[in-house]
């Protein structure tokens, strides 16, 4: 009797579970009645009761944690694989396993290669850290700490950005082909490449580099691209004298960089169009993960003439300046999809901390790409504003 790839999948499930080398599993493409739901996401815990397996369930605005004993964890997935969700990704550290059910809900087991992720079986109620103890010597060589690990005066803000970020990023790469075991992503014999554009003293490549190298352990080339050569300079030695040969910095601008088409790139505060420079070359170069936090957003202000009912309240410059950001990034968010990308807009960190707080994030889909029903959308908001040019549009040759 032959056995079904839901019964394969649940079997070498179980079987993770009771040998200890169940990493995580995320079930995805749901089909339940909830509309918020995005994924439940399912990692080994260790409670004073003994082992548990953790569930995440995320939802647009919340999520639900819940922990169960091992083996009513496995019978619970068990039952929602193939109907309230149609994926499901399985990380062990000896294997990666997909199951996915097409349209007609028929199952495709596919098993991946052979990885080490990173398991952490703590649980309490302090917000986890993704950054691995080693990250430690670049804060320190940066700035953000002093020799005994101790946030320095007026780094708090700059630190809770650093771990909000890889935070952030985590949840990004679980969602994206670049996920272990994803057939669709960049080839497994090769390193990710990843580009950090306008990269600054270098904080937030650091924190890429460790997150990729320490904590997924997937070989990774990272990149941080500054203009300025005292900080490329200076980060170029910490990354030597902490042992970090696949993290390098180099002099040059965000248009004339010569770079590998990178898997990744980030560009984060890039200032007015730098953001539009950045993601230009990010979707001409066909990168799967584009991230990037736009500020000062100038350049359609002096454009801005909105239907007549705004008038009253675009008087005032702070309605303009707020405008201006929205429209723009509204665009981008808009011609990214018309490009190809699936896109997501969110909080960057609270603006308790910073106003520059938008962030951008596109996943490159497989799908039909520039069709018109996208350049529908873009053209009526465009024209609703008033708006004639935008950065972006004429870099990807779209015209309103």
């Amino acid at each position: 009797m032959s056995v079904t790839p839901h019964e394969d999948f649940t079997a070498r499930l179980a079987a993770s579970v009771a040998d200890g080398t169940f990493a995580r599993l995320t079930l995805g493409k749901p089909r339940g009645d909830d509309p918020t739901l995005q994924k439940i996401i399912i990692r080994p815990v260790t409670l004073k009761a003994g082992p548990h397996l953790s569930f995440v369930w995320r939802h647009d605005t919340r999520d639900i944690t819940k922990n169960l004993i091992p083996t009513d964890a496995v019978h619970e997935i068990s039952g929602m694989l193939g109907t309230t969700f149609h994926s499901a990704h399985l990380a062990t550290t000896q294997q990666s396993v997909q199951l996915e059910y097409n349209k007609k809900g028929e199952p495709r087991l596919h098993l991946g290669r052979t990885v080490t992720p990173f398991i952490n079986t703590a649980h309490d109620h302090v917000k986890s850290r993704l950054l691995p103890p080693e990250s430690q010597e670049w804060l320190q060589a940066l700035g953000v700490t002093n020799a005994a690990g101790v946030v320095r005066e007026g780094m708090a803000d700059k630190r809770r950005q650093i771990h909000n970020y890889v935070e952030i990023l985590s949840h990004l790469i679980e969602d994206s082909p670049l996920a272990l075991g994803a057939s669709n992503g960049p080839a497994q014999d090769r390193p990710v490449e990843i580009t950090d554009m306008g990269c600054g003293k270098g904080y937030l490549t650091f924190a890429t580099h460790d997150y990729f190298d320490r904590v997924l352990q997937r070989s990774a080339r990272v990149c941080g691209v500054e203009s300025r050569p005292e900080l490329v300079a200076l980060c170029n030695q910490i990354a030597h004298d902490t042992g970090r040969p696949k993290l390098s910095f180099i002099s040059g601008t965000i248009q004339d960089v010569e770079l590998p088409a990178p898997d990744v790139l980030i560009a984060l505060h890039a200032c007015d169009t730098a953001t539009d420079d950045a993601i230009t070359r990010g979707v001409k170069a066909g990168t799967t993960l584009i991230v990037v936090a736009p500020c000062c957003q100038k350049e359609l202000r002096p454009q801005l003439a909105a239907a007549p009912v705004l008038a009253p309240a675009l008087r005032h410059g702070i309605w303009q300046e707020r405008h201006a950001e929205f429209v723009t990034d509204a665009l981008r968010a808009l011609l990214l999809e018309w490009a190809g990308y699936d896109t997501k807009v969110f909080e960057f960190i609270s603006n308790e901390h910073t106003a520059k707080n938008l962030m951008i994030a596109a996943t490159r889909h497989a799908g039909i790409a520039r069709d018109e029903v996208s350049a529908v959308r873009i053209r009526e908001l465009a024209a609703f504003y008033g708006i004639k040019s935008h950065a972006l549009a004429r870099q990807l040759g779209f015209t309103f």
